[in-house]
């Protein structure tokens, strides 16, 4: 016998996307009649309702003034009549056992309170820097040990996981998504989730196509975004959710601190450089794995610093903005 199934997903003119998401939801080979498909849509400019509505009239939509994505994750929760919650990103195509296997190895392991698969990053055109962009979000010099994005050979146990499934009563134990957040807001609820003794688990044969953002400036202000909220996040925890993403942070702490002592003692101008030397020797060597497409390995030469001086940069903001008691609310409304 097969559990019921909410599927919830978030939306904000997403025209370009929508429809392809939607088909792979319907394509599954979980049982149609015990999957419910919420789509909470963020007062969209574009045509995403309209293709909803006439492609795809038994998806149940509903609306979010607020537009960000928590707040619509938890319209779509209490909504939600199923056994299991599985939240989705329109950005994104799902194997067609994507919902079956996840369901499956929740029903098989009790202990289990979240699981999802692994992100195939793909570029959002044939253009080399939206190529670029895809490489760079998928490798370990842009993504260090991020699983669920370099990827991993065994299931194990993690901190977060994309498009993840959770039984319903997680929501009912530790409480919504945190609207304070408008990135991050996942890496907050596993961790909630953590601390309340949950367990999630990173399928590695679980393939999730996800298209990246198609511009250099795009993606720079998704990974600002992503350290501004992160020192949010570890206050309202009331911990450190992960070294690895104050990695970012240390490196522009460093930038800054070089261009100060270059100044006041110019003549240890080179000793000051050598770790900014290293890490441009290994920018260059990770561009120039894809030297086969030159345009590509360019671009690469740019995106990896754009993604962690952002993301640095967003980081230090964020604990300023903390320290100074400066709101989050208006960098929510951009």
């Amino acid at each position: 016998m097969y559990p019921t199934v909410s599927v919830i997903i978030p939306a904000y003119n997403e025209e370009n996307f929508i429809e392809d998401c939607l088909q792979s939801v319907y394509q599954q080979d979980y049982p149609k009649e015990l999957l419910e498909v919420i789509v909470v849509d963020g007062n969209s400019q574009d045509q995403t309702t309209k293709i909803i509505q006439e492609k795809f009239p038994q998806v149940k939509l509903l609306h979010n003034p607020r537009k960000i994505v928590p707040v619509s994750m938890n319209i779509g929760i209490k909504e939600a009549k199923s056994d299991y919650i599985i939240r989705l990103d329109v950005h994104c195509i799902y194997p067609n056992n994507y919902f079956s296997r996840l369901i499956q190895f929740m029903e098989s392991h009790s202990d289990v309170d979240n699981v999802g698969g692994v992100c195939n990053t793909l570029a959002a055109n044939n253009t080399s820097k939206a190529q670029a962009i895809a490489i760079a979000l998928s490798s370990q010099f842009g993504m260090g040990n991020s699983e669920f994005r370099v990827g991993t050979k065994e299931i194990k146990e993690v901190d977060t996981v994309p498009f993840g499934c959770y039984r319903r009563e997680v929501f009912d134990k530790i409480g919504g998504y945190d609207e304070d957040l408008i990135r991050n807001q996942d890496n907050e609820l596993n961790s909630r989730l953590k601390q309340h003794g949950g367990r999630i688990i990173l399928l590695p044969d679980l393939g999730i196509d996800y298209y990246a953002r198609s511009s250099v400036r795009k993606c720079g202000r998704m990974f600002y975004q992503y350290g501004l909220f992160n020192p949010l996040v570890d206050k309202k925890l009331g911990q450190f959710t992960s070294l690895r993403r104050m990695v970012p942070l240390f490196f522009v702490l460093y930038l800054i601190l070089f261009v100060v002592l270059s100044i006041i003692l110019p003549k240890l101008t080179l000793w000051f450089a050598i770790p900014l030397l290293l890490y441009l020797l290994i920018d260059i060597v990770a561009s120039l794995q894809h030297i086969a497409k030159p345009k590509v390995a360019l671009w690469l030469l740019c995106i990896y610093p754009v993604i962690h001086i952002n993301y640095g940069i967003g980081y230090l903001d964020g604990i300023l903005r903390l320290l100074f008691k400066r709101s989050f609310v208006a960098e929510a409304n951009r």
